[in-house]
């Protein structure tokens, strides 16, 4: 049985077309060149933020991001962020009491962001808030402490295998891969999103997945 569902954000509930795009026009180079690196260094199996140091070799990250912030060009959600089934899958969940938790790797600053919208949601948690990230086991045992309930009836919903899936699973976890975002299509055949209990494309197909269950 499910009693909780806990959801990554960047390209689960969030675009990051617009981080992404902040970031270029930060750098001072256009946003497809950004984007193109962005691939580049996931098909490589890199971290994301390296990207970022093949256009400023040695950057640092969370240095040049209170930077941003203090120049008034720092991080921003609102709805238009949302992909736009977000809101009404999270509502089905919590109808039919199932707890719905948000986890993911993001800033503090951005927990903050997604409270403010108010989402139809029991808890958001951000890998900022915790000092801790994915895929590290730690950041799941924290995520199923959020859910409430045993790792066993929490699934994991989110786009990056090796970080989501695995990991969840790892854990005691159920994993859903959601095939979205550049790393949810990229990966979507990999030996680690198989290993996944649920493949979806939306969240709505998610919902219809988790009632069919």
């Amino acid at each position: 049985m499910i009693r909780a569902v806990a959801f990554d954000v960047g390209e689960t509930l969030i675009r990051d077309d617009r981080g992404w795009g902040a970031w270029a026009d930060w750098l001072g180079v256009n946003r497809h060149t950004l984007s193109a690196l962005v691939g580049a260094v996931v098909a490589q199996g890199r971290d994301n933020a390296d990207a970022l140091r093949l256009i400023r070799p040695g950057l640092d990250v969370d240095a040049e991001r209170a930077a941003m912030e203090r120049a008034g060009r720092g991080e921003f959600l609102d709805e238009s962020d949302l992909y736009p089934d977000v809101r009404p899958a999270l509502a089905a969940f919590q109808a039919v009491g199932v707890r719905v938790v948000v986890a993911g790797n993001q800033t503090a600053r951005a927990g903050e962001l997604l409270r403010a919208l108010d989402l139809p949601v029991d808890a958001v948690a951000t890998s900022g808030e915790w000092g801790v990230a994915k895929p590290a086991p730690e950041f799941f045992a924290r995520t199923v402490e959020l859910a409430g309930v045993p790792a066993g009836e929490v699934l994991y919903v989110g786009d990056h295998p090796q970080n989501d899936v695995g990991p969840a699973r790892a854990a005691g976890m159920l994993a859903a891969h959601l095939r979205r975002g550049p790393l949810g299509y990229l990966w979507a055949d990999s030996e680690e999103a198989r290993a996944a209990d649920l493949r979806v494309a939306s969240l709505t197909d998610l919902v219809d997945a988790v009632r069919s269950m």
